[in-house]
């Protein structure tokens, strides 16, 4: 029985490589937190704060995709990705105008009546929550506060917390920050609020969309050892966090990124689904 429990170890080893490698700029200067993905699949990790990452495949001749704010996107072989050189790409800036706020008013969006929260270990690394522009919101047109709920197990857990615009697809589309948006939480079960006044954002009249994405790197991970019951052998399960909070409400577009790339599942009537617990405050 040990021999064939050996046996099925050493095939799972086999069957999953290890890929180490590095990302940096053109002046050979490493890049952090690069989102990199397995081209068509869930899975992925990001750079540590030196560019270096590690990635566990079952396919060295799969494709994967590197894609952080402020350079080209770029596709190659997993087993080519050693040394990753990512070029600079041009970011038209937008004139922002500022007016003087009265702040006066406020109001909370986004939010449950009927909150029932979950959180999902092997969940999304990358998710949304869309947010459609009503008429009423021309009384309160810039967006003050975001709010993110999670649960964390590690002190000062990061995620990247972006605002996207809507595309002509629907889908989220450009990214309104022009920035990395690093945001860092408490442990425990926590209602995050962050302040985004200096942002100058105004709520698009085709809706915005909050987007998050879980940063896969040592700091944020934990490792949990038990004891798997179907053959009493211990196994450690690697944990990022932070996880965050779900609402389960009915909508009737479903926002789903895999392989780097976001799809869209939009039904008739509305469906049940599981929605990141976030909410936006306005104000005039």
């Amino acid at each position: 029985m040990k021999i064939i429990q050996l046996v099925l170890l050493f095939l799972t080893c086999s069957l999953s490589a290890q890929l180490k490698g590095i990302v940096v700029d053109e002046n050979n200067t490493a890049i952090p937190f690069v989102n990199i993905w397995v081209e068509g699949e869930n899975s992925g990790t990001s750079t540590e704060e030196n560019g270096t990452f590690i990635l566990h495949t079952n396919n060295e001749n799969s494709r994967l995709i590197f894609n952080a704010l402020g350079y080209e996107k770029k596709t190659i072989l997993a087993k080519d990705c050693k040394k990753v050189v990512l070029k600079e790409s041009l970011i038209e800036l937008k004139e922002v105008i500022i007016s003087k706020r009265l702040e006066t008013r406020k109001k909370e969006i986004g939010k449950n009546d009927n909150p029932i929260f979950e959180a999902f270990p092997n969940g999304p690394k990358v998710d949304c929550k869309f947010f459609p522009f009503l008429p009423e919101y021309k009384k309160t047109p810039y967006i003050k506060q975001v709010t993110l709920q999670t649960d964390s197990k590690i002190e000062d857990a990061s995620i990247k917390l972006y605002f996207y615009s809507v595309g002509p697809d629907g889908l989220p589309d450009e990214n309104l920050l022009k920035k990395e948006n690093i945001v860092y939480l408490k442990k425990g079960v926590y209602k995050h609020k962050f302040d985004v006044s200096d942002y100058h954002l105004v709520m698009p009249k085709n809706g915005i969309f909050v987007v998050f994405e879980k940063l896969m790197i040592e700091k944020n991970k934990l490792e949990v050892t038990s004891v798997d019951k179907n053959n009493n052998l211990p196994k450690t399960e690697r944990l990022y966090f932070p996880f965050v909070l779900y609402d389960y409400v009915a909508r009737k577009n479903k926002y789903t990124f895999i392989g780097g790339k976001w799809s869209k599942e939009e039904n008739l009537d509305k469906i049940k689904l599981y929605e990141p617990a976030i909410n936006l405050v306005l104000t005039n």
